[in-house]
């Protein structure tokens, strides 16, 4: 068995998907724009991200079968899973240089 659960250890992608999950639009692009990263580590971000919000979707509609999808169970503190996932796919269509 091989547990990957500690690969990304000191990689600061880990710690940015606040990006999604805290701020959006404007206030994503300033916060993206204040931290001197490179565009490498905001992919990294924007898949952490995306993985932490599947996760979330998929566990979801197992434990809550019936629960509606449009406000389903927040993820971080402004969205849903589902809509924060696609807000991600948005961001990287919009923005492909970040």
């Amino acid at each position: 068995m091989i547990d990957f659960g500690c690969m990304a250890v000191g990689d600061p992608a880990c710690d940015l998907t606040i990006a999604w999950t805290l701020f959006d639009g404007d206030s994503r692009r300033a916060f993206q724009d204040g931290l001197d990263l490179d565009g490498d580590t905001w992919t990294r971000a924007r898949g952490w991200a995306l993985w932490k919000a599947l996760k979330t979707y998929e566990v979801d509609l197992r434990v809550y079968p019936d629960r509606d999808r449009s406000t389903g169970r927040r993820f971080g503190w402004r969205t849903n899973a589902p809509e924060l996932i696609s807000q991600i796919i948005d961001d990287r269509r919009g923005s492909p240089g970040q």
